[in-house]
């Protein structure tokens, strides 16, 4: 997933899981002090079995745990339900008597086993203090030599992992779309299953639509066309691998289909296919690209999906089909170091998972990293120089925002208790994992470096995975008892201790430096007529823009504003970073622009700090803020509206 932003803190919670895998993880809380550090290993072959507690999980899978998920759903855009059956092949101890599932505001009809005799459920209680993003487990009894479970249900019109749109909310504007988005814990809000990450499923699925629309998954399609089906017509899809549980995901709505590739393609609506395909048509080359560094892609194909303006984050990393929002179609193909990072997940967070979201940053670290690797092979040592850049201002405000390096949410491995998953999914999740890997890379060397993440790779594909194996794997792969690099590294204080340490590599563009330059001369009161920005890329823009004074005068703005056409940007990330001077400046002529930004898109990016920064701005910053909310919200996915209820109160 394309970084995310906080949430606000939630209460606490109880419940674990035991995640199968790969050797012993510590609980979610991580240790106040550095754990010692571990002994040199030698070189490890497969790793034993991890066991991890997931406190956002009910699940009990140490006694029965859910192997694959078969899904017969129809949706009915009217009510705004997705109703029908999952079935649950289930993997039980031979003494286990109930199988724990993890639900939020599902109508449960009934639970039968594979036969069709009914079964003993009840919908439980969340205990005292418990987030209410957790929901309530669904306990359901076992007679001995159960393997399958029949649960019939319908989701909530108001299920938090999906968004129902009217037509007049698409590009199309004549039928109704579905989406899903089930990270980190929302899975549990369509599919009543065991939604920890560590517990990964296959799943297989047939959704019935309206016969004049299409449903895409994360999965293989077996039926392009569909099929007839009472209500209109059905899709078959098929996921043989398992994969996480916030990764199943669907799409339902007027979508077509244009090759990249000849594994690559791109769905959308109609009329925004032959624009997406033009901006992605080196989706191809960046799969040889990631191939070509840490081996082959094991998914079969790698498809996108645009959806709809209202997606909350810029890209979701589900297998197969990469959701991605619009607002990466530039028009120059200068935004897409998002599809490189989605694509890289297809190894980090997809093939290996973090266990809990404790860990959260194994997933996202590790594919900032690949990401960034992925563009300098493409498109050079410079444009990689450049993000890399980017990504470390980014990490820095992150620590600012968290408190301080002395910050305990400054730390890679987390302590999430009585939280929501989400407050974890912030910069520091991508940066310093990014740059924690950089400075071993830097250590070792590349070659070396390349060599042992392509075999962590291997080794773990298809496992969870938590920050206590990962550093046992390195030690016992990469460091192979070397005491003066282990000492030069410094793992454990990387991994469980706040702030960046002093060794981190940062990477320095000359391009930036150029750029720093024409922001100096403007800055000192030349016009922006002045200002040397041919042949700038995005980054470059961004960079500028984000160096700039903090306050400037209403003639510099109008200046800028006019010379570059800057409220009239059609690139996302350009724009982003003008209505932030915009807002923190309260220049006038720009709100036109703020307001048609705010109400045609709804990424949670680039909502949230453009209206936190409104409410920061005293009556004129707060009254805008509330009049755009209450026209923008209704077209907002949950994730987004979510967290901007807690800032426009």
């Amino acid at each position: 997933m394309t970084r995310s932003t906080r949430l606000p803190a939630l209460a606490a919670v109880s419940a674990f899981a035991l995640l199968g895998a790969c050797a012993h993880a510590p609980s979610a809380a991580a240790p106040a002090q550095p754990a010692a550090p571990a002994q040199p290993a030698t070189p490890a072959t497969a790793p034993a079995a991890v066991m991890a507690h997931d406190i956002h999980s009910y699940a009990r899978p140490d006694e029965a745990r859910v192997t694959h998920v078969g899904l017969d759903l129809t949706t009915d855009f009217a009510a705004k339900r997705l109703s029908g059956t999952a079935t649950l092949d289930v993997d039980a101890k031979p003494d286990a008597r109930m199988i724990v599932l993890d639900t939020k505001d599902l109508e449960i009809q009934s639970v039968t086993d594979a036969s069709g005799k009914p079964l003993q459920w009840r919908l439980g209680t969340a205990p005292a203090g418990t987030p209410e993003v957790m929901g309530v487990p669904l306990e359901v009894t076992l007679p001995a030599g159960t393997k399958r479970i029949v649960v019939r249900y319908a989701t909530s019109p108001n299920a938090a992992a999906l968004q129902w749109l009217t037509p007049a909310q698409t590009a199309g504007k004549k039928y109704p779309y579905l989406f899903s988005q089930g990270e980190a814990i929302l899975t549990r809000t369509w599919i009543p299953t065991q939604d920890s990450p560590g517990i990964r499923q296959t799943y297989d699925a047939r959704i019935v639509v309206p016969s004049e629309l299409k449903a895409v998954m994360s999965a293989e399609m077996l039926t392009p066309n569909g099929e007839p089906a009472e209500g209109g017509h059905a899709f078959r899809f098929h996921m043989d691998k398992p994969i996480a549980p916030y990764l199943i995901a669907i799409a339902v709505g007027d979508i077509a289909f244009k090759p990249l590739g000849s594994r690559t393609g791109v769905y959308t609506e109609p009329s925004m296919l032959d624009k997406s395909a033009w901006e992605l048509a080196d989706v191809e080359k960046m799969v040889e690209a990631a191939e070509s560094l840490y081996g082959p892609y094991r998914w079969g194909r790698y498809d996108l999906l645009v959806l709809p303006p209202s997606f909350p984050f810029g890209g979701m990393e589900n297998p197969r089909l990469t959701f991605a929002t619009p607002t990466i179609l530039a028009g120059d193909r200068s935004l897409v170091s998002l599809v490189a990072h989605e694509l890289a997940h297809s190894w980090s967070g997809n093939l290996v998972t973090n266990a809990t979201w404790a860990d959260f940053w194994l997933n996202e670290g590790f594919t900032t990293y690949f990401e960034n690797r992925i563009m300098e092979k493409l498109y050079g040592p410079e444009r990689a120089a450049m993000l890399a850049n980017l990504g470390w201002q980014d990490l820095q405000n992150a620590v600012a925002e968290a408190g301080g390096p002395n910050a305990p949410d400054t730390r890679l491995h987390l302590d999430l208790t009585g939280r929501d998953p989400d407050e974890g999914m912030t910069d520091i999740a991508y940066e310093k994992g990014a740059t924690f890997l950089r400075t071993i890379e830097e250590a070792v060397g590349r070659e070396r470096f390349d060599a042992w993440l392509r075999s962590y790779f291997d080794r773990h594909a298809f496992q969870p995975m938590t920050a206590e194996v990962f550093l046992a794997d390195l030690r016992a792969n990469l460091i192979k008892g070397d005491a003066a690099l282990e000492q030069k590294l410094q793992l454990d204080r990387w991994v469980y201790e706040p702030g960046i340490p002093e060794n981190a590599v940062v990477r320095q563009s000359g391009a930036f430096a150029r750029v720093d330059a024409q922001v100096q001369a403007f800055a000192a009161g030349g016009p922006a007529s002045k200002v040397n920005t041919a042949g700038w890329t995005t980054q470059e823009w961004q960079h500028f823009l984000g160096s700039l004074p903090a306050k400037m005068t209403p003639a510099q703005l109008a200046d800028l504003d006019k010379t570059f056409n800057l409220s009239n940007q059609g690139n996302s990330e350009i724009l982003f970073a003008w209505l932030k001077i915009v807002v923190n400046n309260r220049y006038q002529p720009g709100v036109p622009a703020l307001e048609k930004f705010l109400t045609s898109q709804g990424r949670r990016k680039f909502v949230l700090p453009l209206f936190t920064a409104l409410m920061k701005q005293g009556d004129w910053g707060q009254n805008l803020a509330r009049k755009i909310y209450a026209e923008a919200r209704p077209g907002y996915h949950p994730v987004t509206s979510q967290s901007v209820d807690a800032v426009v109160k």
